[in-house]
């Protein structure tokens, strides 16, 4: 039996957009700098060994997409230079960056343990991503989850030869 996603494009397909913006290596990385304050250029570079070029272009896409926004500082004596700083459309980004850290400190972390946690400020209590219900079901588990058409669905034609969801 074919797959029922087979019967829709994916030529509007948000999480490939947002892959275009994401996707690359090193994105993730810059975000989770400025995630845990690290908003200057030179202090990305020292701490992540990132390539100068790869940095700047990485920088550059997230502030062409609204991700960050760049913020003039001058040190004394120095030219003006810029921080990056996240946009609401970047904040928005942190639960993704929390299911990351998460999959990462269960599959990948050190005999040790993570070397990261995520609290809530106002009382120092863990806090991670969870798929919640709408409808107040509270958590819902992976399994439970079911994808379906969206109002911006678009349905493949027989004669269509865009690639589709997979």
């Amino acid at each position: 039996m074919r797959p029922r996603a087979l019967e829709w494009s994916v030529e509007n397909c948000t999480i490939g957009r947002a892959m275009a913006i994401l996707g690359e290596r090193w994105t993730l990385v810059v975000l989770r700098e400025v995630f845990n304050g690290i908003f200057r250029f030179d202090d990305m570079r020292e701490r992540t060994g990132i390539p100068r070029q790869v940095l700047t272009n990485r920088l550059g896409v997230l502030v062409d997409n609204g991700i960050l926004r760049r913020v003039p500082y001058r040190e004394p004596g120095a030219r003006v230079r810029d921080e990056y700083r996240l946009t609401e459309k970047g904040f928005d980004l942190y639960p993704l960056l929390v299911a990351v850290r998460e999959w990462g400190d269960r599959y990948l972390a050190d005999p040790g343990g993570p070397p990261l946690e995520t609290v809530h400020r106002g009382c120092g209590a863990a806090v991670h991503a969870a798929l919640v219900c709408d409808a107040g079901h509270g958590r819902v588990p992976p399994r439970d989850v079911l994808p379906q058409p969206g109002p911006g669905a678009i349905r493949r034609t027989k004669a269509d030869k865009s690639p589709t969801m997979t």
